[in-house]
């Protein structure tokens, strides 16, 4: 090969590079812009609400609900026009990848694997004192029951942006260039952080690294996506629910 060539062969390969990482960017810009832009609308949106004649707690939770949904929705739909224009961007591993029905199964016993792993940390997090319950789901409960679109993008749009972002983007790059493990406990640290809940960081550590051992073990996104959408939809089922089941529990005691 001549000079000319490897430096053309050289140029392209850069170019290649800089075309895969210009998704991976745009795409954690996109969640980035996601998570600021319901700013610029708490003001009208929730001066609209109160107009209609709704108690202040109702007007809040109307605002976040409709907003969670709306921004959520225009992210998500922004990010697979994204991902559908790069052929590429899934194409990070080395080896075969699971099959469809396997990465499929696997995304059904990782969500088992999520309960067990968040039981585990929140018994940790209960011996060392810290208070069981997540003042982030109880809001997004409290939101849904108002707004139940709410629970589409908690359910739905959520798990698929965070799985996109936080198993392909953060961990898919570093797991690249460095350690397994080192770039499962960035990325899964870095999940935690996101959520805001620093007294649960354990417990949303423990979801990340679940999450990347998942994306890692089959090779296939919709792994980790199954898993967390069967997660947060088991919660929300859970959580909106809660009086009927307590008041089953009962019933049961009492037949006894």
């Amino acid at each position: 090969m001549t000079s000319t060539d490897k430096t053309a062969s050289s140029q392209k390969a850069k170019g290649y590079k800089r075309k895969n990482m210009r998704t991976p960017l745009l795409v954690l810009l996109v969640f980035v812009a996601v998570q600021l832009m319901p700013i610029l609308f708490i003001g009208p949106t929730l001066g609209y609400f109160r107009d209609q004649g709704l108690d202040d707690a109702t007007a809040r939770a109307s605002t976040s609900g409709w907003l969670i949904f709306l921004t959520m929705g225009v992210g998500f739909l922004v990010t697979m026009i994204l991902i559908l224009r790069d052929r590429n961007f899934f194409n990070i591993w080395k080896g075969k990848k699971s099959s469809l029905p396997a990465a499929i199964g696997w995304g059904v016993l990782g969500f088992l694997l999520l309960i067990i792993g968040q039981s585990i940390a929140a018994m940790i997090e209960m011996a060392i004192g810290i208070d069981p319950g997540s003042a982030n789901t109880q809001t997004l409960v409290r939101i849904a029951e108002v707004v139940p679109y709410a629970i589409i993008a908690v359910v739905l749009f959520g798990p698929i942006l965070e799985e996109l972002v936080f198993r392909r983007v953060v961990f898919g790059s570093l797991n690249q260039t460095m350690n397994f493990w080192i770039a499962t406990a960035i990325s899964a640290l870095v999940f935690a952080l996101v959520h805001l809940e620093f007294t649960h960081l354990l417990l949303y550590f423990t979801t990340g690294l679940i999450l990347a051992a998942l994306y890692q073990r089959t090779k296939r996104i919709i792994t980790p996506i199954i898993a967390h959408i069967l997660l947060n939809g088991y919660v929300m089922l859970i959580q909106l629910n809660m009086d009927k089941i307590e008041t089953f529990i009962k019933q049961m005691e009492n037949l006894q």
